[in-house]
């Protein structure tokens, strides 16, 4: 693996704990398997359901102690801080609407926290939430595993360092067709939250699979969102969230250039789209393409020239690709490895925490508080625009 340093700061592996992702949940099995990969991590306690009965079982099945299986997150964050051998970081894998206050309790118990995204459901707990995390002195580490990815990490590399000129336009796209039919009606457990704005939020689409896609394109281009205008839609009759949004974006000028615009639609009622999420980045100079469901090919066309690929590991590859890339070259990397490369950073920057006056590697990257706050803020902007019969809206932070 080319990940490096794992030994020289405070050695020994990184207790965490998770609230959520028992029995029946997907995203916590995710979790758990992106926590040790790289045999980092390990975990040792959890609040893993809000029913005592399935924490219980589900804590047995992954074989924590029992004394340590909680049935609610508020105990574990006060007998894990009271524990001489206490979690150092937990994982909050539970629907949007829980995220604020299980991140609040453990912030406020002096625990490093990694969250799944968007940061929460509402804006104002968004920026109750940052405000303490910054006050805290604790990591905070969101979970947008697509920055991990070591061709996103190369397109990033190739935009900063002006292979494109100056960025004119960005294109992304997060599509799936999971929600094309009533399946919340069914009790599916996965349709059912994220389809009630009282656990997911305002957004469906939008904050599910739409903060991924805006993240994205900030994290390569580097560019700021100045406003947006957005059209959403339910089109399957009842739905009390977005299925289907389409966002015109303008963003903050840079130097002497004209400001890049940008287009991002996000859909989850597009039938033959698994999980297609997609980036174009195009500058004076050249473009940039990207595909998740072929993550290891980067595309880039100098201005002029012919289209080039780009492999993971492969002829043209940089070093951001190589220090996250962990098996050569044709092997295919992917979902599960971002994830993992998102807990390695997390690592990394708490490992520095452990010595509080051990400098943190540059090129550490990780999405923080911050990136958490904008993807709510573009959430609520949407939605305002939305309403507002696609009026330009700022970004509201």
């Amino acid at each position: 693996m080319a990940i490096e340093g794992k030994s020289e700061i405070a050695a020994g592996p990184i207790r965490y704990g998770m609230v959520g992702g028992g029995q029946g949940a997907f995203i916590g099995g995710v979790h758990r398997i992106a926590a040790r990969l790289d045999g980092e991590f390990l975990l040792v306690a959890g609040a893993l359901s809000s029913d005592p009965s399935r924490a219980r079982a589900s804590a047995a099945e992954l074989g924590l102690d029992p004394e340590r299986s909680y049935a609610s997150f508020e105990e574990m964050a006060r007998a894990e801080a009271a524990r001489p051998d206490g979690i150092e970081a937990v994982s909050i894998v539970t629907p949007n609407h829980m995220h604020y206050p299980a991140a609040k309790a453990f912030l406020e118990a002096g625990i490093h926290v990694i969250c799944d995204k968007p940061l929460t459901s509402t804006l104002k707990d968004a920026r109750d939430l940052a405000a303490l995390a910054r006050s805290s002195g604790r990591l905070f580490v969101l979970t947008h595993n697509y920055t991990g990815y070591p061709m996103i990490r190369q397109a990033r590399e190739m935009v900063r360092s002006g292979l494109l000129g100056d960025l004119r336009l960005v294109q992304a796209e997060y599509a799936q067709d999971w929600l094309s039919e009533d399946l919340e009606a069914s009790g599916q457990k996965q349709a059912a939250w994220r389809t009630d704005p009282a656990k997911s939020g305002a957004g469906g689409a939008t904050g599910d699979i739409g903060t991924h896609a805006f993240n994205l394109a900030r994290f390569v281009s580097g560019l700021t969102l100045d406003s947006l205008s957005a059209d959403l839609s339910a089109f399957v009759a009842g739905r009390r969230v977005d299925d289907n949004a389409h966002v015109m974006l303008r963003f903050r000028p840079e130097g002497d250039a004209p400001a890049a615009k940008g287009i991002l639609w996000a859909s989850q009622v597009a039938p033959g789209n698994e999980n297609a999420l997609k980036l174009r980045v195009y500058g004076s100079r050249g473009g940039l393409e990207w595909a998740q469901e072929d993550p290891n090919y980067l595309w880039f066309t100098p201005l002029g020239e012919p289209k080039r690929l780009i492999t993971r590991n492969g002829a043209g590859a940089g070093e951001a690709a190589g220090r996250v890339s962990r098996v050569p070259g044709g092997h295919p990397e992917g979902y599960l490895e971002g994830f993992a490369t998102i807990y390695a950073e997390a690592a990394r920057a708490i490992r520095a925490a452990r010595l509080s006056a051990a400098p943190l590697d540059p090129a550490v990257s990780y999405p923080g508080i911050d990136d958490g706050l904008e993807g709510v803020a573009f959430v609520a902007a949407c939605v305002d625009s939305s309403a507002n019969n696609a009026a330009w809206t700022p970004l509201d932070i």
